[in-house]
């Protein structure tokens, strides 16, 4: 086990320099660039509604714009390879000054929330399974599916007004207003608790409903099958037997998908966020593309690969002691 580690760990090299050139070369990919709409946008300052060439041509060699694909990329990988994110153009700061206040609390939504998918999904699972085709097997698929079905915006919206109209709570943020710029202590801690809940509940009501399914339909398959029966004839209580051997065998695809769980819950929260207006880093992602602000766009999406690979290995690990039928090379 140790030897795979390691040498996955080894992987992380080449995988992590595949990725960013992939990731530097798709936030390129629109036509024009940063300045295409800053030099629009000081057009439409000055009231002229043009912008001298020899301006734009000075501004993009100032941020080094003019070079070609693979100066930029090299300068821009071997100053992330330091640490150094590079330069947002946009908010005219360093990027690290940007994500790093953020990071930390998208991926603590992102935890929290699949944390709250999976004690939701595992029971519901099991028990729609176990008791299929009765009432309560159709009011969770029912309620399941009413969860994939709506879209994590409108049920923001429709949480916001429960929580304001019946709990009087204050909506919209992670903090209320006077923990919002206070310094990290508990009583902004406890804060924190009381407001995380309606993103988690918004962005996990999707997954939530996916997972049962899956579990559910996997265990069915497992349930009737020779290893489970010649347990059963052993005389083992029903639910020993099923949390034994069935249930083990059906989780695999919950820790399999944790490599594309957890980038998958960050990056896919930018809506809820800007409906919620949460602290995180999702909305300058979706700024960050929309005005090809490359440097903070591709900084962002580097550590979500970062998250997808450390996801996977883990989920690798965890696959292997879960079902010892899968071996590791």
């Amino acid at each position: 086990m140790i030897q795979y580690i390691i040498r996955r760990l080894l992987l992380f090299i080449p995988m992590l320099f595949a990725i960013s050139v992939v990731t530097f070369a798709i936030i390129q990919l629109p036509p024009g660039d940063y300045l295409t709409a800053y030099a629009a946008s000081l057009a439409a300052e000055s009231g002229s509604g043009t912008i001298s060439q020899e301006r734009v041509d000075s501004l993009r060699e100032r941020y080094g714009l003019d070079q070609p694909f693979y100066v930029q990329y090299w300068k821009w990988v071997s100053n992330l390879a330091q640490g150094n994110m590079g330069y947002s153009f946009e908010w005219k700061r360093e990027a690290s000054e940007i994500l790093g206040p953020r990071m930390p609390l998208t991926i603590a939504l992102a935890v929290i929330t699949l944390i709250f998918t999976w004690i939701i999904a595992l029971p519901l699972g099991v028990y729609t399974a176990l008791r299929k085709n009765t009432v309560g097997d159709y009011v969770a698929s029912f309620f399941g599916f009413i969860g994939m079905a709506i879209p994590d915006f409108m049920l923001a919206l429709c949480l916001m007004w429960v929580a304001f109209f019946y709990f009087g709570q204050n909506v919209g943020g992670l903090f209320s207003p006077e923990y919002a710029e206070a310094p990290w202590s508990w009583g902004k801690f406890v804060n924190l608790m009381s407001n995380i809940w309606i993103p988690v509940i918004v962005i996990g009501t999707s997954g939530i409903a996916k997972l049962m399914r899956i579990l559910r339909a996997n265990l069915l398959d497992e349930l009737h099958k020779p290893y489970v029966e010649a347990a059963r004839s052993k005389g083992l209580s029903e639910w020993y037997l099923t949390t034994k051997y069935p249930v083990r065998v059906a989780l695999n695809p919950f820790v399999s998908g944790i490599g594309g769980v957890l980038p998958e819950l960050i990056s896919g929260a930018a809506i809820v966020s800007i409906v919620l207006n949460l602290q995180t880093a999702d909305p300058f992602l979706l700024r960050a593309l929309l005005s090809q602000d490359m440097y903070l766009a591709g900084s962002y999406l580097m550590i979500i690969s970062v998250l997808a690979l450390i996801g996977v290995l883990i989920s690798d690990i965890l696959l292997a002691w879960l079902d010892p039928r899968i071996r590791y090379t």
